[in-house]
C-alpha cells in the first residue's frame, strides 16, 4: 500500500468495494476506457490551439484557472488574490510559486472531492509527479512541474491527441467573430476538430448589464438593424448561420428560465422596443427571456442545432467580489428549479418535432427523478444532460444514473460533458465519468437486471455513441 507521501492512482478507483461487482466494473471499463473522447460542451479558448504554446505556470494551470479548486481553497480562508486572481482595483495577485504553496498547504482540504481526483490524475498521468503535494515539498514539486510543462508533449495540440479527443467544442458568444476557429481551419498542421458552440445569452437576456451595448455589437457583426425586433431576429439568425458554417452543431443557454410562453408578434415587438432602450419592467424582462427561449427553439427545430439548457445557478453570487475579480471564479450556487410546468409551452410546440433536440442540465438533483426523468422518458426530442457543476462527482453521478436510468433508461442520457475551462483536466474528468458509469452498470449486472454484454453496450453508448450521434459530431 502506498504511503501518505506517495502519489498513486489505484486501478480500481471508484469501482465497487464488493468483489463481484468490482470484477464486472473492471470488464465494462476495459471496453470504454480507451474510446475516443467526445466533448460537446466546454469553455476552452480556441486560441490555445492556435498558439500551441507550452503551459508555463503550473499554479495558473492547476489552481487559478480552475474555479472548482479556487472555490475549495477560498473556503479554507485563502484570499482570492493569494490564489492568483487579479483584483481590478488592487495590487498584483500572488505569483505562481506562492499560489502553489497554498494548494500544498491545503491539499488535505480537497480530500474526497472530485477536484482532488482530477488533480491527482493530472499530476500523476501528465506531470509524472509521484509525491503527494505538501508544504515540505512545495518548492521542489513546483520546480518539477515547471520543467515538465516545458516539454512538447504537454502542449495543447499534443494533449488533444494524447487524450484521444475526436471532437472538442468551445462556447462562444454570437458577438465573437470566430476568427480563431477560422485560423485553425486554415492551418494545415492542425489535425483535430474544434467546433464553436452558439451561446446567445448576451443578446437574449435583457437582464444583462451590457444588453444595449451587446445589441449594438450584434448589429455591427451581423449587418442587421437591431433597433427593430425584426432586424434583431434576423441578426440572431445570421449569427447562427455563421456558427453553423464554422461547424457548430449545438447551442447553449444559461439564462434564468421562469416561463417559455410565447408572446404575440405585437407584444414581442413592443416589449423589445422598450427593452432595447433600457426601459421595461422586470416582468417584461422575464417574459422576453421566455419568449426568446421559445424563439430559439423554433430556430433549432428549423436548422437542427441541438439546444442545451443549463439553468438553476445564481451566478456571481457576491456582487462585490464579482466586481473586483470578475466572473467564473467559483461563486456560482444552485437553487431549486422546476422543469415540468415551465417547459410545457415549449415542449407542446416542439417536443415531438423531428428536427428538434433539447438537452436538460441541472444542479438540482431532486429534479432527476421528479421531472427530468419523466419528461425525457416521453418526449423523443428530450435528453438528460450529464450531472453538472456541483453534481459532477462520482456519488452524484451514481445517484443520477439511478434516478434517470430507472425512469428513462441510460440510452436517454446525453453522455458525459466535461464543461471545463481546463484543457489539462479533460482526460481526468472523462476517466472519472466512465468509471462511475461502469460501477453503476456493474451493480445492475450483479443484481441480474441486465446481462454484462448489454451493460457494456450501454456503457459504450454513454461514453461515445450517444453524444456523437445526438450532437451530430
Amino acid at each position: 500500500m502506498a504511503s501518505d507521501t506517495e502519489l498513486t492512482l489505484h486501478p480500481d478507483r471508484l469501482f465497487p468495494a464488493e468483489q463481484a461487482q468490482r470484477k464486472v466494473a473492471r470488464a465494462i471499463f476495459a471496453e470504454i476506457e480507451h474510446l475516443p473522447l467526445i466533448s460537446p460542451h466546454g469553455h476552452l479558448d480556441a486560441g490555445l490551439f492556435v498558439r500551441d504554446e507550452p503551459f508555463r505556470d503550473p499554479a495558473q494551470l492547476l489552481v487559478t484557472s480552475d474555479h472548482y479548486v479556487v472555490r475549495l481553497l477560498h473556503a479554507q480562508g485563502v484570499p482570492l488574490a493569494d490564489l492568483g486572481l487579479a483584483a481590478q482595483a488592487e495590487g498584483p495577485s500572488a505569483n505562481g510559486r506562492e499560489v502553489w504553496r497554498q494548494l500544498c498547504a491545503h491539499w488535505g482540504a480537497l480530500a474526497g472531492t472530485p477536484s482532488r481526483l482530477w488533480l491527482e490524475h493530472e499530476l500523476f498521468e501528465l506531470c509524472d509527479l509521484r509525491q503527494v503535494p505538501s508544504p515540505a515539498n512545495a518548492e521542489r514539486t513546483y520546480d518539477q512541474l515547471v520543467a515538465r510543462l516545458a516539454e512538447n508533449d504537454l502542449r495543447p495540440r499534443a494533449l488533444y491527441e494524447r487524450f484521444g479527443l475526436e471532437v472538442l467544442t468551445t462556447t462562444d458568444s454570437p458577438l465573437d467573430d470566430l476568427s480563431l476557429h477560422q485560423a485553425l481551419q486554415d492551418d494545415p498542421t492542425w489535425k483535430g476538430r474544434l467546433l464553436p458552440n452558439f451561446r446567445p445569452d448576451a443578446v437574449v437576456d435583457p437582464g444583462n448589464a451590457n444588453f444595449r451595448k451587446n445589441l449594438a455589437r450584434l448589429a455591427e457583426i451581423s449587418g442587421e438593424d437591431t433597433t427593430t425586433y425584426s432586424g434583431y431576429l434576423a441578426a440572431i439568425h445570421k449569427r447562427r448561420e455563421a456558427f453553423r458554417s464554422a461547424g457548430a452543431t449545438a447551442s447553449d443557454h444559461g439564462v434564468p428560465v421562469a416561463t417559455t410562453e410565447r408572446l404575440s408578434q405585437r407584444e414581442a415587438t413592443a416589449t423589445y422596443a422598450r427593452l432595447s432602450k433600457g426601459e421595461g419592467s422586470p416582468a417584461e424582462v422575464e417574459a422576453f427571456r421566455g419568449h426568446m427561449l421559445d424563439e430559439l427553439a423554433r430556430m433549432a427545430a428549423d436548422d437542427g442545432m441541438v439546444m442545451q439548457l443549463h439553468i438553476g445557478v445564481v451566478r456571481d453570487y457576491d456582487p462585490a467580489t464579482a466586481q473586483a475579480f470578475g466572473p467564473d471564479i467559483g461563486q456560482d450556487f444552485p437553487y431549486a428549479v422546476e422543469f415540468t410546468k415551465t417547459l410545457r409551452p415549449l415542449l407542446s410546440r416542439y417536443g415531438n418535432a423531428d428536427g428538434f433536440r433539447l438537452v436538460l442540465y441541472t444542479v438540482d438533483e431532486t429534479t432527476f427523478s421528479r421531472e427530468i426523468g419523466p419528461l425525457v422518458s416521453y418526449f423523443p426530442s428530450l435528453f438528460a444532460g450529464a450531472p453538472w457543476w456541483f453534481l459532477d462527482a462520482p456519488d452524484a453521478m451514481s445517484r443520477a444514473f439511478t434516478a434517470l436510468g430507472e425512469t428513462a433508461g441510460i440510452s436517454k442520457l446525453a453522455g458525459f460533458v466535461d464543461d471545463t475551462r481546463s484543457l489539462f483536466g479533460i482526460g481526468a474528468r472523462h476517466d472519472v465519468a466512465r468509471r462511475a458509469c461502469a460501477a453503476y452498470l456493474a451493480r445492475l449486472v450483479c443484481e441480474h437486471r441486465l446481462s454484462e454484454k448489454e451493460a457494456t453496450k450501454l456503457a459504450v453508448g454513454y461514453a461515445y455513441d450517444t453524444p456523437k450521434r445526438l450532437f451530430k459530431l
